[in-house]
């Protein structure tokens, strides 16, 4: 049986009980019971000290008869409920609250030595075999002319304390099970606010790990176990997309490769069993060579992004001319902007920006973003290339006045593969990966790239390059 934190806790709730009766019921019980003994001892002291110095003394200086003496001492007794004796150094009983004045036959204490209490003012026991059961016996000297006289013996039954003693323990036994009641509040609460939300966790930890990533639970708490809780949905809601981004990275990479493949091969057979005639085989060829070309784009693709999330990016950083970079970039799209009728502005700060960065990997983003621009551009619009400085960095901005990307979409077009649904009827020979190696880049170089779009209006594309220190000095 697996033992559960539960489990230990309600033992160790249990144990803590067990051991506070032991606890009481041993050490409780002589605690008090001696409490109370030195109390008592302390009060019948006092008494027997001031009887000493009254009435005893006046007795043996015969300034008080033995009956008057006998009579207070005995009501002395009832209100202390003791024994009160006065004996001499000898042994011999002068005077008995429990018994009648009988001068014509004393009482001897055989073997009473007041100086065998070593230096106690009380004992405990039969005082001499006196009684029959166990007293408190305290002693006060009667002292006259710096003599010792006699002395005062004040007796009170240990069975009256030890009955005291059960009745006050029996009060601490039932304070003791009102807290243990009480405490079962902790043991709710522990029940409530951490072991019940931790079974919930410990449920849901065990259908991810089968396989369920979408399976769903609730915590509501705003402490650690509810901030656990968030945690542990989130990362299983992350590992779901990151599964279901693999099995559409799959898809998408075996759909963009069957089909050119297809096509490629449709076409040689064609080619090869006649259906083409020879006079067409160079136009075919060169739509499979077109494919061929697609395949090569896609393939190194896929290895520059597997290349940037297994070994990271090497950058190879240099101070260079990021307008200049620009305008060759821009250059390079003078044929396909002639085609779509689209123009090229560009508002760049200075002759020269430079910059700190890897130039090749530089050119590669202002690549895609344009390419992206003029692929998603109406016919007779105009692409917004601007570099702008601030603060110790290089703001770059392309911006087009195409389709525009879909609010819910702003979010996914980093992903490998994706693409909107207002792309696919434009985008036929893209990848999907142009935007995800751009984001890689930037981000290797510590900087940072935003996209700000408008369905129907436009797209803008922002990134952050360092300024060149040479520049700043």
């Amino acid at each position: 049986m697996r033992k559960t934190l539960y489990l230990k806790f309600l033992l160790a709730y249990l144990i803590f009980g067990f051991f506070g009766f032991i606890v009481v019921a041993s050490f409780g019980s002589s605690m008090t019971l001696e409490h109370m003994k030195r109390e008592k001892a302390d009060t019948l002291y006092k008494e027997a000290t001031l009887i000493a110095n009254t009435y005893a003394s006046d007795l043996y200086n015969n300034e008080a008869s033995l009956e008057t003496v006998k009579t207070q001492l005995d009501s002395l007794s009832v209100y202390l409920d003791s024994t009160i004796w006065i004996i001499n150094p000898s042994g011999r009983m002068i005077m008995d609250t429990a018994t009648p004045v009988d001068l014509d036959h004393p009482r001897i204490i055989e073997g009473f030595n007041a100086t065998e209490t070593a230096g106690s003012y009380y004992t405990i026991g039969t005082f001499y075999d006196s009684f029959e059961g166990e007293m408190l016996s305290v002693y006060a000297p009667i002292t006259s002319n710096f003599k010792v006289r006699g002395y005062v013996v004040i007796h009170t039954a240990m069975a009256s304390l030890r009955s005291t003693s059960e009745s006050l323990l029996s009060i601490s036994y039932i304070i003791l099970v009102i807290l243990f009641l009480l405490s079962l509040i902790i043991l709710i609460f522990f029940t409530e606010m951490v072991y019940l939300p931790l079974r919930k966790i410990t449920e849901a930890t065990e259908q991810y790990a089968a396989g369920n990533l979408h399976y769903e639970f609730q915590v509501d708490s705003e402490d650690e176990i509810g901030y656990l809780a968030a945690s542990l949905s989130y990362m299983a809601s992350e590992i779901a997309r990151g599964e279901d981004n693999q099995k559409k990275f799959i898809a998408n990479v075996s759909h963009d490769f069957r089909s050119p493949l297809t096509s490629i091969k449709g076409y040689l057979e064609a080619m090869l069993d006649g259906t083409i005639p020879p006079e067409l085989h160079e136009k075919y060829l060169n739509i499979v060579l077109n494919e061929t070309e697609r395949l090569t784009k896609l393939t190194n693709s896929l290895l520059t992004l597997n290349n940037l999330n297994t070994k990271g990016m090497v950058l190879e950083k240099s101070d260079f001319d990021v307008n200049s970079i620009i305008r060759n970039t821009a250059a390079s799209f003078e044929g396909t902007c002639q085609q779509k009728h689209i123009a090229i502005e560009l508002v760049l700060t200075g002759e020269q920006l430079p910059v700190h960065a890897d130039m090749g990997k530089i050119q590669q983003v202002l690549y895609n973003l344009m390419d992206n621009a003029i692929k998603f551009s109406h016919s007779d619009s105009v692409i917004k290339i601007e570099t702008t400085e601030k603060r110790n960095k290089v703001f770059v901005s392309v911006k087009d006045s195409g389709i525009g990307i879909p609010k819910d979409s702003l979010k996914l077009i980093w992903d490998r593969f994706y693409k909107t649904d207002l792309s696919r009827g434009k985008d036929k020979k893209g990848t999907g990966l142009g935007l995800s190696i751009t984001r890689e880049i930037i981000q290797a170089h510590n900087e940072n790239i935003n996209v700000i779009s408008t369905e129907g209006v436009g797209t803008e594309f922002i990134f952050s390059l360092p300024l060149s220190e040479e520049d700043d000095d």
